[in-house]
């Protein structure tokens, strides 16, 4: 499998080339952390990682890409540079959601604690809500993808539930008895994640359309970034 990820759904313009099969493959990647700008950096990372690579873009298997929630421009600009360059190249593209990246990139560092134990990604929606989902031990969802009130969050969920992402520290601190695990406070998804997820995820159950839990505050006018040639 060669696969190139690319991530602009929250805080960092990322992109990955995966090459190779399970552990041995081979992880090519580079991360920006970015407020704004995705669409003027992305095309040239895309091109650096690439070249870095060794790889040509019609050597490429496929393309993943995170579909949200998240930004509503950086995802418009991650799923145009994706959905363009697949069909240049002939390739298909799958969607891999920020909160799925998130868990699996938590599970992978604090691999001994989250050996048995649910994981529940948490972006922070600003305000008293988060964006959130719960997966269990072996990365399977446990619950839908959501925006929910930290408080009602924090009165369902499990005593045990391990915490990730940026909001972990938001919903630790309105859970009541023992203070959960934090695994990490990530504000963006590791870009190895969601090059992995997008190897193993199943074309025709993942297409590349944003995942929007809540409308947008308002319409920004986004220009997609140009496609290689």
């Amino acid at each position: 499998m060669r696969l190139l990820a690319i991530d602009t759904a929250l805080e960092a313009c990322s992109v990955a080339v995966l090459d190779g099969e399970g552990e041995g493959a081979r992880l090519t990647a580079a991360s920006e952390l970015l407020k704004r700008g995705h669409a003027e950096r992305l095309m040239d990372m895309i091109g650096e990682v690439m070249a870095e690579a060794g790889l040509a873009f019609s050597e490429l298997d496929r393309i993943a890409v995170t579909i949200g929630p998240g930004s509503f421009t950086g995802l418009r600009v991650g799923l145009s540079a994706a959905r363009g360059l697949a069909l240049v190249i002939g390739r298909p593209a799958v969607g891999i959601s920020t909160l799925e990246a998130i868990a699996e990139a938590a599970r992978r560092t604090g691999a001994e604690a989250a050996a048995d134990a649910s994981i529940c990604a948490v972006i922070d929606a600003r305000g008293p809500d988060v964006y959130a989902q719960s997966f269990s031990a072996d990365g399977s969802a446990l619950t839908p993808p959501r925006v929910v009130g930290v408080e009602e969050l924090a009165a369902e969920l499990p005593a045990g539930t391990l915490l990730a992402g940026s909001g972990a520290d938001k919903l630790a601190a309105a859970i009541t008895g023992p203070a959960p695990v934090i695994l990490d406070r990530a504000g963006f998804p590791e870009i190895g994640a969601v090059a992995r997820l997008g190897a193993r995820a199943e074309s025709a159950e993942n297409a590349p359309e944003p995942l929007y839990l809540r409308p947008p505050d308002a319409k920004p006018a986004v220009r997609a970034p140009g496609l290689l040639a």
